[in-house]
């Protein structure tokens, strides 16, 4: 489909398109040059960015027709991540490399296709990706399977997706530094459903699946590499790792499993403490426990505690700096307290706070995004729902990351306005700001306000079993 992409996507000199198209190219030894380019379809803003282990080395501005093209005068050869906020994608480059890529922000990462010197392994990249989330999407049918079941399912996809490595190593014939991350992609897929299963089974059937587990069900855990500094920031090892520390945690509870208590939180950051040698993979693995854990406890002494042993055991001063932050931002956002006031836009483009739009009701403040467009049909179906129940509740909408415009075109295409005229539907200003002082992290977190606006409880799911309990009754 984008044979000749290049060719035509930008207005590039005949010696730049040469570097681009050929791979016969001879580079010299001491040469570490490469490119990166391509086209945003509808894009968010003007800009990507360009990371290396979450630093961003540059910011890649769009010309007039959304196309972008720069030179690293030296890249050295690994793993990147490019956004295009809110949204992100990992591309390798080996040495040499000269990358175009060409996607919809609509479809983020279905869209993605790259072409140029060095596109087969970041195509087979994405591919993998796109079928390791599909993958996913099934995995809680077999969960709740026995034993048995379990392993001869998650062997039989493996396999597959094993046959389908060794094809694609074999005629693209990528480099060993390249090899590393293409089978921590297949492997810790195939490793995160291992970890998940013991704790997640207990949960859903109520049955203690640990004793009953093959001999060599965990033997791949001898094998693996904590401290392979490439995937430090590289998602599918990172969570692997945490379900791994879920599941040793899980292993040692006598009773029901709670993954967001103090006590397993704690234990978890001494396990990654002891397990992992290598102190920036460690740090970042430290950091998501930290993270995750203060958006699901707001006990402020229970906060102190865990703080204080993850200050303990971090060595990464600036992510100190912005735990520490979640938890004073958390702390501000603690039952009975005043919700933290931020510009929100009305579809007539007025600027308003949240506290306008309560109207001395119960209020449910929800988010959503056109990048999560599952999530947007559901959270809207869902306070239909809760409206028939409780008919007194007010319901605010706010959109986090969209660009006015597409805020726009989303509320029309989705008929939101008509569907749910009962919802304010607001847009935060600035996304940094919401996420900031709002502690936005996920789109799936709700805020229940009390009519007077103060805060009744800011961290909750529509979609938890239990949610109705944090209502009034009607």
């Amino acid at each position: 489909m984008f044979k000749n992409y290049l060719f035509y996507l930008l207005p590039l000199s005949i010696v730049t398109l040469s570097t681009l198209s050929s791979c016969k190219k001879v580079f010299e030894e001491d040469n570490y040059v490469a490119y990166f380019g391509g086209e945003i379809v509808n894009p968010q803003n003007n800009f990507i960015l360009f990371l290396k282990d979450n630093e961003v080395i540059d910011t890649i501005y769009l010309d007039s027709k959304n196309r972008f093209l720069h030179k690293f005068d030296s890249l050295a050869p690994g793993l990147y991540t490019f956004k295009h906020l809110p949204e992100y994608q990992y591309v390798y480059f080996d040495k040499n490399d000269s990358l175009m890529v060409r996607l919809n922000t609509h479809d983020f990462d279905n869209s993605i296709a790259f072409c140029g010197r060095g596109d087969e392994k970041n195509n087979y990249l994405i591919e993998s990706y796109l079928k390791n989330e599909k993958d996913r999407s099934y995995l809680y049918d077999i969960l709740d399977e026995d034993v048995e079941v379990f392993v001869q399912k998650i062997d039989s996809s493996f396999q597959l997706r094993q046959k389908d490595y060794n094809k694609n190593k074999s005629e693209i014939q990528w480099s060993e530094s390249f090899d590393k991350v293409a089978i921590a992609e297949l492997n810790c897929n195939y490793f995160y459903k291992k970890e998940l299963y013991p704790y997640v089974h207990q949960y859903r059937t109520g049955e203690k699946i640990q004793k009953l587990l093959p001999d060599n069900f965990y033997d791949y855990r001898k094998n693996i590499d904590f401290n392979n500094s490439e995937l430090t920031n590289y998602s599918p090892f990172i969570k692997f790792v945490n379900a791994m520390l879920n599941n040793i945690t899980h292993a040692t509870n006598e009773g029901v499993y709670n993954e967001m208590s103090l006590e397993n939180n704690i234990h978890k950051l001494n396990i990654a403490d002891t397990l992992i040698k290598n102190s920036q993979t460690k740090n970042v693995i430290l950091n998501n426990i930290a993270y995750m854990y203060l958006l699901e406890d707001q006990n402020m002494f229970k906060n102190k505690k865990f703080i204080d042993r993850y200050l303990e055991l971090s060595t990464d001063k600036k992510q100190q700096e912005e735990v520490s932050k979640i938890s004073n931002a958390i702390q501000n956002l603690k039952a009975g307290s005043s919700i933290p006031n931020i510009k929100l836009i009305t579809t007539n483009n007025e600027v308003v706070t949240i506290k306008s739009t309560i109207n001395n009701k119960e209020t449910i403040v929800f988010f959503w995004t056109s990048h999560a467009e599952s999530h947007l049909k559901a959270v809207h179906q869902k306070v239909i729902e809760l409206k028939k129940e409780f008919p007194n509740l007010n319901f605010v909408a706010v959109n986090i990351n969209d660009t006015n415009e597409n805020w726009i075109k989303s509320l029309n295409k989705h008929n939101l306005q008509k569907q749910t005229p009962f919802v304010t539907q607001l847009k935060a200003t600035d996304f940094e700001v919401i996420k900031r002082d709002w502690v936005i992290t996920k789109v799936h977190r709700a805020m229940i306000l009390n009519p007077d606006g103060t805060i009744k409880n800011a961290f909750v799911n529509l979609f938890d079993l239990n949610f109705k309990n944090h209502l009034e009754k009607k």
